[in-house]
């Protein structure tokens, strides 16, 4: 039983996918870190003042959180740039030529 175990976590890449999984998430508080604490501020300069990050409409009883749509957005888009240039960097891919 114990080797048919074994070998079911190797013929499907189980210890593969569990080692990039713990990589990946130490990797997700690299990027988080990079973009919270070094990128954000330098953004945060170009941005109005005021806690943008809070903003709210309020129509009636009913409140619209704008704020925390947009901050969602613009960390989508600074994590999905530092992803994209460490990818970039570490990776450098091969092109493939056509024959």
């Amino acid at each position: 039983m114990a080797k048919e175990f074994l070998d079911f976590l190797k013929n499907y890449g189980v210890i593969g996918l569990a080692i990039a999984v713990i990589i990946g998430g130490k990797m997700n508080a690299l990027v988080d870190a990079v973009v919270k604490e070094l990128l954000m501020p330098f953004i945060g300069l170009l941005i109005p003042g005021g806690d943008w990050r809070t903003l709210a409409v309020t129509v009636g009883e009913t409140k619209f959180g704008i704020g925390p749509v947009l901050a969602a957005g613009v960390d989508f888009i600074v994590v999905a740039m530092v992803v994209f240039i460490f990818a970039k960097k570490i990776l450098k891919e091969a092109t493939v030529t056509k024959k």
